[in-house]
């Protein structure tokens, strides 16, 4: 069996949630947070992307969650950068500065709202590899770009040194399967409940929303299936499929996760418009998911 290039990224990468207090970024949170994730076990942090609500942090601060979640980790469990942007040179600056700040690799969502052609996707994440030379992991996510690489345009970016992984979050087992047939990419499900799914094909690991709340969970099941454990690992997909399924189809990602944090006393909860808070009844039903779990009483 042939070597997956970016098997460092193997296992639980938690996509990290953006604390707030008071509409500004929380950094003194932000870095226990950090320090929480390395007792637990977690294998590495993608700060500033979708579930840490990139889209609504300004420049500055995008660099500077970065830069805190470098500095705090010390090199005791990896970081991949979330920067991604639809505008090619700014995709460029944050690799850039995530390189400087000392990051491991660079988590790179495809261009969104502008819907680029294949040729287009594939010449936006050359001219990032070429430019900074930091391992990129690719994020192919049409629900939220509004539009999708195919597998084609994957084999041919991963021909590129500096490409080393893609997060799958297509919800598709055809295309993963296209990717691994096609590549030498190591692949990370973007779905916390294909997680199992996508490794029974060849996916390696998961870029973990649920990971925030239950880490340890979702890294013993990855691990489980990695060491051949298949009753174990099907055991934990059962279990953690449940939080999954009942806590993310409240509301868009990560309105019921920080919820959810606000209720365990891990967050304020607090997001940044246009999300919103939930209204009773819906913090409700992510209470009622964290009792099913077992995490509340």
């Amino acid at each position: 069996m042939r070597r997956a290039k970016g098997e460092q990224f193997a296992g639980l990468t938690v996509a990290l949630i953006t604390p707030f207090r008071d509409g500004a970024v929380d950094y003194k949170a932000l870095a226990n947070t950090v320090d929480w994730h390395v007792s637990q076990g977690t294998d590495c942090l993608a700060p500033v992307g979708t579930t840490g609500e990139s889209p609504t942090l300004g420049h500055d601060e995008h660099e500077k969650v970065i830069a805190t979640v470098v500095d705090r980790a010390a090199g005791r469990l990896k970081v991949m950068a979330g920067t991604g942007s639809n505008c090619t040179s700014e995709a460029i600056s944050l690799t850039r500065f995530a390189k400087k700040a000392g990051a491991d690799g660079a988590l790179i969502v495809g261009p969104y709202y502008n819907k680029p052609t294949q040729e287009g996707f594939y010449r936006h994440f050359k001219a990032i590899a070429d430019e900074v030379g930091l391992p990129i992991v690719l994020y192919n996510i049409p629900g939220r770009t509004g539009s999708s690489m195919t597998p084609e345009t994957v084999a041919r970016l991963a021909e590129l040194p500096a490409i080393v992984a893609i997060k799958e979050a297509t919800g598709s087992l055809d295309q993963a399967s296209q990717i691994l047939a096609l590549t030498d990419l190591t692949l990370l499900s973007g779905d916390d409940s294909l997680t199992l799914p996508l490794m029974s094909v060849g996916g390696s690991g998961v870029v973990s929303v649920v990971g925030n709340i239950v880490p340890a969970d979702m890294r013993a099941m990855v691990l489980a299936y990695r060491e051949g454990k298949t009753v174990e690992a099907l055991e934990w997909h059962r279990k953690i499929f449940g939080l999954a399924r009942d806590l993310l189809g409240i509301a868009t990602n990560p309105i019921p996760l920080k919820t959810a944090l606000k209720i365990l006393g891990r967050d304020t909860g607090d997001v940044r418009l246009p999300l919103c808070e939930l209204d009773a009844a819906s913090e409700q039903r992510v209470r009622d998911a964290l009792a099913a779990y077992g995490l509340v009483g």
